[in-house]
């Protein structure tokens, strides 16, 4: 066993949920995991099984807000990482980035040994370079797994392998009431990735209409969406840390998302996920994990794997061709699945 690891996802939530499997191997191997993350998924982090300790470092690589490469900056994540002294870095990253520019600041902090996946060639700034099939769309979570096993870390027996936050969650019931609802959460982080907000409320109101409680969970910046969207549901947007959300969607019967964090939070707190997925990236990668998920949306459709943050295509036909009653359709049938996979929370 080794001292102190780092491990690196400076990306958004539910990229660092998608990580969670993988840290928790590499967690199995080490006295301490100390994980660097962005501030978008700095709050999943501290969620995750297995991980001490979080430090915040903005990847002008990654980070969608284009945070200006200075030198500054960058002796910022050194002096972090120094103070830190890991004995093993490993970076996580999705197919279509660069462990690199990571590798190279963390060698410039001391750190001994680098695990990454790289197409690339790395000279000196990788130990362990881990070279995977990218034209065969493995599950994020199985992917960063492999790098994990890769670098000498493997899950302890009895760890399934699936998602999962760290509990006891806060109670959320004076939110919410009792468990049983549907969630309907409609903000995403890319254009590209969203379903028309009239489209959301047309889903909400056939769920009431079929008898279903909902529940419209948002981040603070949403709260002029789920306003829109909830009608005469339950608005929580932008009611909720990221702790709180995470207990009201182990509450929830079934969640109803986009592609984004929370449908992956969900899939950590062992809920259901109807999944109105723009193909953008392959939902073979990145569709919720581990719990039982029906898929909308046109996986065929002109923008498929061109991993657009904004629609390429006139009228956005790849989710605009879903319909309230289909949503209603997909809770159906995974509500009754839903008991079966609620032992999740450790």
């Amino acid at each position: 066993m080794i001292g102190t690891a780092l491990v690196v996802r400076p990306d958004n939530a539910g990229d660092v949920l998608l990580a969670g499997p993988a840290v928790r191997a590499v967690a199995a191997g080490a006295r301490e995991v100390v994980m660097l993350a962005g501030p978008y998924g700095r709050a999943a982090a501290r969620l995750l099984p297995g991980v001490d300790r979080v430090l915040e470092w903005r990847a002008p690589w990654i980070d969608p807000d284009r945070v200006p490469m200075t030198s500054e900056h960058a002796a910022r994540l050194v002096e972090q990482v120094r103070a830190v002294g890991p004995d093993v870095a490993v970076i996580f990253t999705s197919f279509h980035q660069s462990a690199l520019p990571t590798a190279l600041l963390l060698r410039l902090a001391g750190v001994p040994r680098i695990a990454a996946i790289s197409d690339d060639y790395p000279g000196s700034l990788l130990d362990v370079r881990h070279v995977v099939d990218e034209s065969v769309d493995v599950p994020e979570p199985e992917r960063m797994l492999g790098l994990a096993r890769a670098a000498g870390f493997d899950l302890p027996p009895g760890d399934d392998g699936r998602l999962a936050v760290r509990g006891p969650l806060p109670d959320v019931e004076h939110l919410t009431g009792p468990p049983g609802y549907v969630v309907v959460h409609p903000g995403t982080t890319a254009p590209a990735r969203a379903w028309p907000a009239e489209r959301w409320a047309e889903a909400v109101e056939v769920l009431l209409a079929a008898g279903e409680r909902v529940v419209v969970t948002g981040s603070p910046g949403e709260r002029a969406l789920t306003a829109i969207v909830s009608g005469p549901a339950l608005d929580l947007g932008g009611a909720t840390t990221f702790a709180e959300l995470a207990a009201v969607l182990a509450g929830a019967s079934a969640v109803v998302a986009a592609n984004t964090g929370p449908a992956h939070l969900a899939a950590a707190v062992g809920t259901p996920v109807v999944s109105l997925f723009a193909p953008v990236v392959p939902a073979a990668r990145w569709a919720p994990y581990g719990v039982p998920t029906v898929v909308l949306g046109d996986q065929n459709a002109p923008c498929r794997g061109s991993r657009a943050r904004v629609c390429p295509v006139p009228g956005h036909p790849c989710l605009t061709s879903i319909g309230g009653e289909q949503v209603v359709d997909a809770v159906r049938r995974l509500i009754p699945a839903e008991e079966a996979v609620k032992e999740r929370v450790p």
